[in-house]
Formats: structure tokens, C-alpha cells, sequence
């Protein structure tokens, strides 16, 4: 007897598990609320709508969005050949006329002879087999169900993002390691008596990272760096921060923020010492070339097991991308800042992965509901639609009795799945692709141009050994 897989949601990850699932023999429903109900973000009903840019990024096999691309292509996605179709003039980014696309991915999702789509709000995780792609904008009964299902803390509603830097590009000269309250740095009496809200009681431990979730005087020395700043750098910091350019939500993004989520701008528009009590307190630091507290400090916090990628602890921002580069990088250490993931705020319904999901990114008590797309952790177009092809690739492989497998991590596509399930829980948020997940290379060359060269190189190599190893072929 033929099974049915039901596919939840009609975006890019949605459209993309549906076609792979039927070009593999399953029979397939689509379940797309929008014609019976429609979203804040969407404008029309067709599967793919793209709701915010309409480029899906560089096509450069030494961009790790380009690179995300190429491994898709070896495995045949179909929203790639959308995109392709409705290619319009950017340069070597891979930008679409947005109806033209929507359109097409739309017909070859509904054309095919295995594939129906319903139109309805699925309000609970259906029986499995199942795939669920709802995105940022899953429905509330949805959400409660899956809540329900994985516990109260697995699912965000609320996104605060601060950038991520690449180690190599912080400058260490500046930049210091050293965690809060270590011996060199208790603090005495007179430090910490008379300094008003913030300086008092309970200042053992380390509050900046603590209003992420972070961690407390156990930390691990090397788990934070410590960029330092006198009080001139800190004034400056503040005027440009305060005055700098930033988007303007969407309808369907905008909410009001909570503490939680306070964009780093607004905190500093609260006061001139709000950072300096807050986020950038330099309480149980001390800068090593001077042997003093600096005025304040942004801590940077190891985002990988690697120590290649690092969080701007409390930077969380609403600055456009030009802006964040111009303001950041006045932070001493970070002048010449390479900027692994941008900072942002906005709505976006996502699961907390490594704490929620097996590793192919199914629950862990049924192994064939799965989930993809940015409801998963991942950020980007393009991102999205490759953990919906991931997705009907391993579903497929269970129903066929066969076990899931993952790209290996010298892909990018592995990598991400590897940051997907490795990643700190209490730490987790949404990640885009970039350099800073792979594997290192072995005797990686100063050049960044030519390490990328040879990232590439490696990564599509992996993925094609990969595919003959599983029998993978394009649907």
C-alpha cells in the first residue's frame, strides 16, 4: 500500500520537500493555509512567495551562500531552477523577478501527477510520515501544538540577533581573554561600594552574558574576549550607535520590545551610561595592557566549538548591514571586523534544534515527522529550501527502511546541519550559512581569497563522494 507524506507549509522549504518526495515515487499533500487564510507578510497564494528581498544571494563559489547553491544544485533542487528562470540583472548575485518566480516554482509544485495541494490551516503535527516547513509565520494553533508536543522552552517567537565576527579578523593586540571574576580580578570593597544600580549586590557574576542566557563566573576563561574602551571610544561608540540608519519593521514583524529583546540602540538611547551599567559593564575586567578597568567593554562570546566564530554579547540591532560594519567596527579590536551573521530583531517563530530535534531534524520520539526551513534555526532563502530538500531526502530514505544521513561538515550544507545539532542550547539562535561553520583546512593559506577557492574545492568534492556513497541522485 502506497503511503501519503503530508508536507505543512508552501514557501521555499514547503515546495522544495513536496517536489523532491513525489520525484521520488511518494504521494504527497501539501497543506497551504494562505487561500483560505491569509498571513500579515504574503500578497498571494501561490506556493514560493517571496516575502521580503527577492535575491537569494551571491552565486560565487567563494560566498558561502554561493557554495550552499552549488551543493543544491549536485542534488537537484527545483526552487534553484525557479530562481533560475526568473533570473534578473544583479551583477553575481542570483536575484528574481518575484511573480515570475512564485509562478513557476508554483506550476511545477501543482503539475505534478503526485503531488495535491490542500488548501487548509493545519492546527496540530499530523500523523507521520510528515514534514512540516510553516516558517517564521506558523500559525498559533500550530505553534501550540508544537509546543505541546516538545515542551514550552523548544520554540522562540521573538528573534534578538547580534552579529557574529570572525576570530581571525579580531585584533588580539586589543581584544583580551579573560573571564569575569577571576583571581587577578576580584573586586574589592571600594570597587564596588557606593556605585548605584548595577555595581552592587550580586555583581559575581557575569550579567551581560547572563541577559542572553549566558553563563556565570564557571565560565571557561577562554570563552569570552573583552574588547576594551576608554571614555572617549565610548562616548563616540554611543553617538554613532544612536544616530545611526535602521530598518523599519515590517507590518507583520512589528511588535513592541521587551527587555529580553532591547535592540542595543534603544538601551543606549535610555541614558549615556545605560551600556556601561548594562551589556558593556567593565566590572571584574582588567585590561592587561594597562592593568586598570577600561571605561567599558564589549564581550565577545565563542559561538562554536572551534573558537572560529564569535557573539557580540547583548548587541542585539536593528541597524541596516552598511551601518552595523560602520558602528562595530569603532570598537577597539574589531576595526577590521569580518562579519560572520548580521544582527536583527524581528518575529520569527523558530525551534530550539539542538535541544528539541535528532539530528536529521525530526522528533525525537518519531523519527518521520520532521521539520525544515527556517523553523528549524536556519536564516536565508536559500538556507530554508536546502534543509526542505535535506528533509524529503531523509524521509524518503525511512520510508524506504533505510537510516538518514547528513552531508559530511566539509560541506556547507553539513556544516549547517552540524550547527543545527551541536550548537549550545541555551545559546541557540537562527544561523545563516558562512565560512566560519566549516571544518578548517588542514594548512589553510593566508589568502582568504584562495582559502575559499580551496573550501569550495573540498565542500563539492565531499558532497558528490557523499551523494555516490548513499546512491543520491538528483530527483
Amino acid at each position: 500500500m502506497t503511503v501519503t507524506v503530508h508536507v505543512v507549509g508552501g514557501g521555499l522549504a514547503g515546495s522544495e520537500a513536496a517536489f523532491q518526495l513525489a520525484e521520488r515515487g511518494h504521494r504527497v499533500v501539501l497543506h497551504e493555509m494562505r487561500g483560505v487564510r491569509g498571513t500579515a507578510a504574503h500578497q498571494t497564494d501561490r506556493l514560493a512567495e517571496l516575502v521580503c528581498s527577492n535575491t537569494f544571494k551571491s552565486t560565487e563559489l567563494t560566498n558561502a551562500h554561493g557554495l550552499l547553491k552549488a551543493e543544491m544544485r549536485l542534488l537537484g533542487s527545483v526552487v534553484l531552477e525557479g530562481a533560475d528562470v526568473a533570473r534578473v540583472a544583479a551583477g553575481s548575485a542570483l536575484a528574481v523577478d518575484r511573480e515570475v518566480f512564485s509562478a513557476t516554482v508554483n506550476d511545477r509544485v501543482t503539475a505534478h501527477p503526485l503531488i495535491t495541494v490542500t488548501r487548509e490551516e493545519v492546527t496540530a503535527i499530523p500523523t507521520a510520515p510528515c514534514l512540516i516547513a510553516t516558517g517564521p509565520l506558523t500559525s498559533d494553533a500550530l505553534a501550540d501544538s508544537v509546543r505541546a508536543r516538545l515542551g514550552i522552552q523548544s520554540l522562540a517567537f521573538y528573534d534578538a540577533i547580534a552579529p557574529i565576527v570572525s576570530l581571525e579578523s579580531v585584533d588580539q593586540g586589543v581584544a583580551f581573554r579573560q573571564a569575569r571574576w577571576n583571581k587577578e580580578t576580584m573586586p574589592n570593597s571600594s570597587e564596588v561600594q557606593g556605585k548605584g544600580a548595577g555595581w552592587g549586590e550580586g555583581e559575581g557574576k557575569d550579567r551581560s552574558a547572563e541577559e542572553e542566557g549566558g553563563a556565570t563566573t564557571a565560565e571557561p576563561e577562554g570563552a569570552y574576549l573583552n574588547c576594551p574602551m576608554d571614555k572617549a571610544q565610548y562616548e563616540a561608540f554611543l553617538d554613532a550607535l544612536t544616530t545611526a540608519d535602521q530598518f523599519t519593521a515590517h507590518e507583520f514583524d512589528s511588535a513592541p520590545y521587551f527587555e529580553g529583546c532591547m535592540p542595543v540602540e534603544e538601551m543606549a538611547r535610555r541614558g549615556r551610561e545605560s551600556l556601561r551599567f548594562g551589556p558593556m559593564k567593565p566590572i571584574g575586567l582588567r585590561d592587561p595592557r594597562t592593568g586598570r578597568r577600561p571605561w567599558a567593554v564589549v564581550q565577545l562570546r565563542r559561538e562554536d566549538r572551534a573558537g572560529r566564530m564569535w557573539n557580540l554579547v547583548g548587541c542585539q540591532t536593528r541597524l541596516r548591514i552598511p551601518e552595523q560594519q560602520r558602528v562595530f567596527r569603532m570598537i577597539p579590536g574589531l576595526e577590521g571586523a569580518e562579519f560572520l551573521r548580521f544582527g536583527s530583531i524581528h518575529r520569527n517563530t523558530y525551534l530550539n534544534a539542538p535541544a528539541a530535534l535528532t539530528p536529521h531534524l525530526s522528533l525525537r520520539d518519531d523519527p518521520q515527522v520532521l521539520f525544515a526551513g527556517q523553523l528549524t534555526g536556519v536564516e536565508g532563502y536559500t538556507e530554508s529550501t536546502a534543509t526542505g530538500l535535506l528533509a524529503a531526502i531523509n524521509l524518503s530514505r525511512l520510508l524506504a527502511g533505510k537510516e538518514p544521513v547528513l552531508p559530511p561538515p566539509v560541506t556547507m550544507l553539513g556544516a549547517l546541519y552540524r550547527h543545527l545539532r551541536e550548537a549550545d542550547p541555551a545559546h541557540f539562535q537562527p544561523m545563516n550559512a558562512n565560512f566560519g561553520l566549516l571544518e578548517e583546512l588542514p594548512e589553510p593559506p593566508r589568502d582568504k581569497l584562495k582559502k575559499r577557492e580551496l573550501y569550495a574545492e573540498r565542500s563539492l568534492a565531499a558532497m558528490r563522494e557523499w551523494m555516490a556513497e548513499h546512491q543520491l541522485v538528483s530527483g
